[in-house]
């Protein structure tokens, strides 16, 4: 019966798992995948999964996401069709499947400026205003000026104020059955080959300082106040740090990487371990910027 429903209202699979749709390549398999093709259907998914109470998680492009090896008996919402945007003078409304790199580029090509922080995260815009994901001391809450979400079962606006942004933080990180759908972002005009050297630059020094060509999930830890993870995590001798096929990465030590056939349970379990040690020795909690999920 779920099976038929989701075919109604998508494109359907039942050979999908975790592995395949985080950027960190590891977790296990998906009872049920789908890609809705609009709101409407969107909305009579959720419905439906909500009356007969069937488990579901809705991902972008699991670039933050941490899953464990056993199989997940829910289904699976990508919103890769919801990839609409356009342009209104330096307000771009923006679907939640976008990829943001991508959108870097086509606000490039208007004359914009201000989302090249997020040139190099390799996310959707709803992944990233959901972790209020930055870089270089900016945020998406500089740039968000509403939201349109899916919140029990209507389509509403929400604006900054309502979104209640924090340091890696949204309200939607409380409510994860309110669904982010689109949002309005507010731009700048600028330079275009000004900000096509900032973009270029901050690909560079990522390419020199991050272990891009590893999968991971990003920065495993948040930044603490007035300090940086990866210094405390040096400080506890945690660098090339290993449990099976994740380690810590030798070139970043807050970017955690899977070497080869890497588990959630062993990411997990060295992540723990890393919290601990940290707060042994320089009693500061570590807390992960990355979520979990099925483990």
């Amino acid at each position: 019966m779920i099976k038929e429903f989701l075919k109604e209202h998508g494109d359907y699979r039942d050979d999908r798992s975790f592995k395949d749709l985080t950027t960190i390549k590891m977790g296990g398999e998906i009872a049920h995948y789908v890609e809705p093709y609009n709101i409407d259907d969107l909305k009579q998914i959720i419905g439906f999964l909500k009356r007969y109470h069937v488990p579901f998680k809705t991902i972008g492009n699991g670039s933050n996401l941490i899953c464990g090896s056993s199989r997940y008996e829910g289904v699976v919402i990508s919103l890769k069709h919801f990839d609409n945007y356009e342009f209104d003078n330096d307000i771009c409304y923006v679907e939640a499947g976008v990829m943001v790199p991508y959108l870097v580029q086509v606000m490039l090509k208007n004359g914009l400026k201000d989302l090249e922080f997020a040139s190099g995260i390799p996310g959707t815009v709803g992944g990233l205003i959901y972790m209020n994901a930055g870089a270089y001391k900016k945020e998406m809450s500089d740039i968000v000026k509403e939201v349109i979400v899916l919140k029990d079962d209507e389509i509403v606006k929400m604006t900054n104020e309502e979104l209640k942004f924090k340091y890696r933080y949204s309200i939607f990180q409380e409510h994860p059955r309110w669904l982010i759908i689109a949002a309005y972002l507010k731009l700048e005009k600028g330079d275009m080959e000004e900000t096509k050297a900032i973009i270029l630059d901050r690909a560079n020094r990522r390419k020199q300082s991050q272990p891009i060509e590893m999968p991971s999930a990003g920065s495993c830890f948040r930044n603490p106040e007035n300090d940086f993870a990866w210094k405390l995590i040096d400080g506890i001798g945690y660098r090339g740090k290993k449990i099976n096929d994740i380690e810590v990465s030798t070139k970043h030590s807050n970017f955690i990487i899977n070497t080869a056939n890497g588990t959630g349970e062993d990411y997990l379990k060295l992540a723990l371990d890393i919290q601990e040690k940290v707060y042994k020795k320089y009693n500061i909690k570590l807390i992960m910027e990355v979520e979990k999920f099925n483990c």
